[in-house]
């Protein structure tokens, strides 16, 4: 089917940088939104960052003026570059698309695995 496979994460002190990446493979016709999210421990899962097809991109407004999404359609790849990283920014981030399989199919929504950011204060 579809694997999205996430990388990037790890630890850093506040105030640093992380970039992550998380690339798409498998039965993929097309995707057409793809996203950020993240669960620190206790909470719920929260969007941080999304982006359409055509680049229009979205903010959670606790990470807005720190955070950048981007996508690679041709290798169906979609990037968060997180930058003045805080210790609450501290979750597991996950990836997610919206993935068709063929022209007439359903759009499925398919997440990654997940990697830990932790920042240090």
């Amino acid at each position: 089917q579809v694997q999205l496979v996430e990388s990037g994460g790890g630890l850093v002190q506040a105030g640093g940088s992380l970039r992550l990446s998380c690339a798409a493979s498998g039965s993929i016709f097309r995707i057409n939104a793809m996203g950020w999210y993240r669960q620190a421990p206790g909470k719920q899962r929260e969007l941080v960052a999304a982006i359409t097809r055509g680049g229009n991109a979205n903010y959670a407004d606790s990470m807005k003026g720190r955070i950048a999404i981007s996508r690679d359609n041709a290798k169906n790849t979609v990037y968060l570059q997180m930058n003045s990283l805080k210790p609450e920014d501290t979750a597991v981030y996950y990836c997610n698309a919206h993935i068709l399989h063929g022209f007439y199919s359903r759009e499925a929504d398919y997440w990654g695995q997940g990697t830990q950011v932790t920042v240090s204060s």
